[in-house]
C-alpha cells in the first residue's frame, strides 16, 4: 500500500470496512489470544513510500487457513492513546507522533512494525479508545 499523497489514510479505513463485512475480523477473533484486533504496519519501503498493512490478532499459537502468521519482534514501545471515533482519532494520533512527539523527545523509530490496538466497543463513539504502539530507541 502506498503512503504517497495520504493514500494510506483513505485505503486503510476501507480495508477495515471490508474485513468487518466479509467476516475476516470475526474469524481472526476466533483464534485470538487476547481478544483485541490489531492493525499492523510492517515491511516499510521508505524509498517507494510503501507499507504492508495487516488486520491481525495475537493468536493462540496456531494459524487458521487463509491467514498469514508474522512474528512481531520484541521492542521497547512508546504507547499513545487515541480517544474518539475511528478513523479520525487514530489518524490524528499518528500525525502528532511524527510531527510533534518524535521531534520533541530523545527517541527515534526503531525500524520495526508499528501496531494499532483496537479494544472492544463502538469505534464510532466519541469515547472509543484505541492505541498506537511505536518501537523506539534512545538517540
Amino acid at each position: 500500500m502506498t503512503t504517497k499523497d495520504g493514500e494510506n489514510l483513505r485505503r486503510i479505513p476501507k480495508f477495515w470496512d471490508e474485513c468487518n463485512e466479509d467476516g475476516t475480523c470475526e474469524n481472526l477473533l476466533s483464534i485470538s489470544n487476547g481478544g483485541n484486533l490489531l492493525g499492523v504496519c510492517i515491511d516499510f519501503d521508505h524509498e517507494k513510500e510503501e507499507i504492508t498493512y495487516m488486520v491481525a490478532v495475537e493468536d493462540k499459537g496456531y494459524s487458521k487457513d487463509g491467514f498469514t502468521t508474522r512474528v512481531i519482534p520484541e521492542a521497547t514501545w512508546a504507547v499513545f492513546t487515541a480517544v474518539g471515533p475511528m478513523p479520525n482519532a487514530i489518524q490524528e494520533v499518528w500525525k502528532k507522533i511524527f510531527q510533534e512527539w518524535f521531534p520533541a523527545t530523545g527517541y527515534e523509530h526503531a525500524k520495526g512494525p508499528e501496531l494499532e490496538v483496537y479494544f472492544d466497543g463502538d469505534p464510532g463513539s466519541d469515547d472509543y479508545r484505541s492505541e498506537v504502539w511505536i518501537p523506539i530507541i534512545k538517540k
